[in-house]
């Protein structure tokens, strides 16, 4: 049996998963049925179900109605939406994990807006260089160009950022911002070379949005974001020993290069399929491993999972936010994000510097 000590410590961490997989069921259901046709979240169900087992073909008026708006609106938007938040919560988490330090973020050290400038490049010369590309790989131009440059950031970063085997967390967050920065440089060339087509479309990946959701979106996405949640257990004992320091979990087995690359090429397609995807949606990789800590700790075998389910409730609950404010309207949901975990970024400083003073 296990010791009631450990027996204990589980009962926190148990009760905040099943808080944050309830979280993301209702976040889902909520997310089908608010918008201008409410429906009752059990005639969602219902509509579902439908449309997986049920006929369909005699389907008119109001029914015909309901079933085009949650099949073929909203289900893939909710789809993408759980696919955008759970991807970047995790690669936040194991980004946090690979450096040891809190204020890692897709965003913040320049991943997410280096995956955007690749894919607002392939919007404007893709066209171009699409027949280059094998046949199967030419519908993933675009997903496939914003890992890329998910990727190169990504080891731009940790090349920059570590020194003798050990990773400086200043220079990452400066070095992270410096080629946000130029990365925000270039997309503005991207924007004054567009056409006024291409310009339009750029908003998208500036400010991120769900609008654009497809169920083809929402395929090309799901095959990264579940490779990147399926990896994530593997890592968990690798990032709980980095948390001692790199040396320190070398002296328990740990390989550490190993561990990094694997983490790296994890997080840039996370990323690059969320960016792809969404666009550039601000501070989940930031504020939702940091949220699920608090409530479950800091192991990474449950931490991990967790920062999945809450980092799906959170976007789509924003999207919610984001259809409602100024409804009929719609505001960019990055806009949303960015209103949230701003304030939080800043009140995590904060918290940092009173506990270092």
């Amino acid at each position: 049996m296990a010791p009631s000590g450990a027996a204990d410590r589980a009962r926190p961490v148990k009760a905040g998963l099943i808080l944050f997989a309830l979280l993301a069921i209702v976040a889902f259901l909520g997310a089908i049925a608010i918008g201008p046709l409410s429906i009752a979240p059990g005639r969602v169900l219902a509509v579902i179900a439908d449309a997986v087992w049920g006929e369909g073909a005699s389907l008119t008026g109001a029914a015909l109605r309901e079933r085009v708006v949650v099949m073929d609106v909203r289900l893939p938007r909710a789809m993408l939406g759980a696919l955008v938040g759970a991807g970047t919560a995790v690669a936040g988490a194991i980004m946090q994990g690979v450096f040891r330090n809190a204020l890692a973020d897709p965003g913040l050290v320049g991943i997410a807006p280096g995956a955007g400038l690749a894919a607002v490049a392939w919007v404007v010369f893709g066209g171009a260089v699409a027949h280059l590309l094998p046949l199967g790989l030419q519908g993933l131009g675009l997903s496939l160009a914003a890992f890329a440059g998910g990727l190169l950031t990504t080891l731009v970063i940790a090349r920059l950022a570590t020194r003798g085997g050990q990773t400086s967390v200043a220079t990452l967050l400066f070095a992270g911002l410096a080629l946000g920065a130029l990365a925000s440089a270039g997309t503005g060339v991207m924007v004054f070379i567009a056409s006024e087509q291409q310009t339009r479309e750029f908003l998208f990946w500036t400010m991120g949005s769900l609008g654009g959701a497809t169920w083809l979106k929402a395929a090309l996405a799901a095959p990264f974001v579940f490779a990147l949640v399926a990896l994530s257990p593997f890592l968990a004992r690798g990032l709980d020993a980095m948390a001692l320091g790199e040396a320190e979990a070398f002296h328990v087995g740990i390989d550490v290069n190993r561990l990094k690359r694997i983490c790296v090429v994890a997080v840039a397609a996370g990323v690059g399929a969320a960016v792809a995807a969404a666009g550039v949606v601000a501070f989940i990789g930031l504020m939702v491993p940091h949220l699920a800590r608090l409530v479950i700790g800091p192991g990474h075998r449950a931490l991990l999972p967790a920062a999945a389910l809450l980092g799906a409730a959170v976007v789509l609950g924003a999207d919610i936010l984001a259809r409602m404010i100024a409804a009929p309207a719609e505001l960019p949901l990055g806009v949303v994000t960015a209103l949230i975990g701003a304030p939080f970024f800043l009140w995590l400083l904060m918290g940092r510097r009173a506990f270092a003073g």
